[in-house]
Formats: C-alpha cells, structure tokens, sequence
C-alpha cells in the first residue's frame, strides 16, 4: 500500500521488502536449470550426439569412453553446470577446457555440429524434466532455451544460428533428426558407453538402469538405426523405471537435487588449478 507526504511517496516496508513477481521468477527458474534431472538423459544426448557421422567419427577416435565413461559424462555435466549456471568465470573455465580438447578432433570447430550438439543437451533437459513429472510449460521451455544459448556460443556457434524460439527450435530438431545416420563409429562408442569393461563397480551396477532409460528415451527412428531391440518387454522395463524414478525424485530434498552442479563447478576449479601448477 502506498501512501504520501510531503517529501512523496511512503511504501510499505512490508510489501517492499517482498521479491517482486519477475524475481520470484528468476529464482524458480535458476532452481530449475541447477536440478540434476537431466543427468538420467545424459546417454541419450551422447547418443544423439553421436548418430551424426562426423560427430561419431570424432568421439571414436579421440574419446576415452572405454576407460572413463563416468569421467566423460562428468566432464559434459561440468560444462552445462558452469555455462548455464555457474559464474562468468566458471563458464570462461569450462570453456577453455572444451576449447582444448576439441583441439585435434576433426569437426569440432563446424557450427553445424556443435549446434547439434548444444540442442541434444536441450532437448534432453527439457524431456527428462517432462518424463519424471516436472511441469514443464511453454513458457518455462522458452526460458530454458535461451539459458542454454550460451552452450551454443560458447562452443564456437554464432549466436544468430541458435533458434530464438520453441518453435524453431522443434523445426530444426525434427530436420536435423531426419538427417541423422548412425554409424559403426556410433556403434563402437556405444558398445563403450553402454557396456564399460574398465568403469568401477558402482558405474557398472547402474549400467542396466543407464541402458534402459537411455534407450527408451530416443526417437523411435534413432533406435532403429543403432539396432537396439525395443519391443512389448523392453516398453514395460522402461515404464516400471521410469515409475522408480519419478517416486525416488519425489522424495528427494530440493537442495539434494542441486547439488551436483557446485560439486562439479568445484571440481572443475580443482582441475584447472592442477594444470595451471604444471
């Protein structure tokens, strides 16, 4: 309530010390990028990722999935942890990483693929939100497009090639989909993914949970293409973990759900500062 003086107006202490609706906003959906929902997607996205030849081609011959596949999904979560979230300078950090290590792969500096790339990582986010039972409404996916822009640019995209809109961005999703082709490039960095021979015992022992979920969240064509069986058996085994997960995500506190990201941007730090001593 708003009153007045002399010397102008008096505003109620209580109401103005209330966040005003855009940054109640603004807090909600910082919450929602740093939930560690997505991570479940983070095999679908490689796999999509990968089911573009040159991108396959790429990973196959410079990528260590076979000795490190949890290293390699940490070192992916770090990156959109500290881009999306994360500080100017945690994002300049990671940056610097990717930008190293995309050194001597052959397609990583072409926009078209680290568009595609940057839109996996989308597209995972906003679908794993949707399939553990997080509301996920038109405005909301909006909003969580433009968090993602700076993925795009950071990996050398020009920020005009990133779509300004769901709309767009579903466009070029299904056109980019039909395009995909997977190759034994794909097939042998799955076989890596899915089925680590070197991970610890604890990867290894969610690698059934990993395999399942991963499968059934790709498009049905994608499937097709890397040869994965899929029929009334396999749909039931998703739908009955799917169920698992939504009910052990409901329990979890929010702040337990948010964790994993300062972990990771921490880590990265840790990382970076052992390199920068060498």
């Amino acid at each position: 309530m708003t009153g007045r003086r002399a010397g102008g107006p008096v505003h109620d202490v209580r109401r103005a010390s209330r966040p005003s609706p855009a940054r109640d906003q603004s807090r909600a959906l910082r919450r929602f990028l740093a939930d560690s929902t997505p991570v479940v997607a983070g095999g679908r996205a490689i796999l999509l990722q990968i089911a573009d030849p040159v991108v396959a081609a790429g990973v196959r011959r410079h990528s260590d999935f076979a000795r490190r596949p949890q290293q390699r999904l940490a070192h992916t979560l770090m990156y959109v942890y500290a881009v999306v979230v994360g500080t100017p300078d945690d994002a300049a950090v990671a940056s610097s990483f990717v930008n190293h290590a995309h050194r001597p792969v052959t397609g990583a500096d072409d926009p078209d693929r680290q568009l595609w790339v940057a839109a996996t990582l989308v597209d995972s986010a906003i679908r794993t939100h949707r399939l553990l039972g997080t509301p996920v409404d038109g405005e909301r996916a909006e909003d969580v497009l433009r968090a993602y822009a700076p993925i795009a640019t950071a990996l050398r995209v020009p920020a005009e090639r990133w779509p300004d809109s769901m709309p767009a961005f579903e466009q070029y999703w299904a056109g980019s989909l039909a395009q995909l082709r997977v190759t034994d490039d794909a097939r042998g960095v799955v076989r890596d993914l899915l089925h680590p021979r070197q991970a610890p015992a604890w990867v290894r022992a969610a690698m059934p949970v990993v395999r399942i979920v991963t499968v059934g969240m790709l498009p049905a064509a994608v499937r097709s293409q890397y040869g994965f069986a899929w029929g009334p058996r396999e749909a039931r085994r998703f739908r009955r973990t799917v169920t698992g997960l939504r009910l052990f995500r409901a329990v979890l506190p929010g702040a337990l759900l948010r964790l994993p990201g300062p972990l990771l941007i921490r880590a990265m730090h840790r990382t970076a500062r052992r390199y920068s001593a060498h």
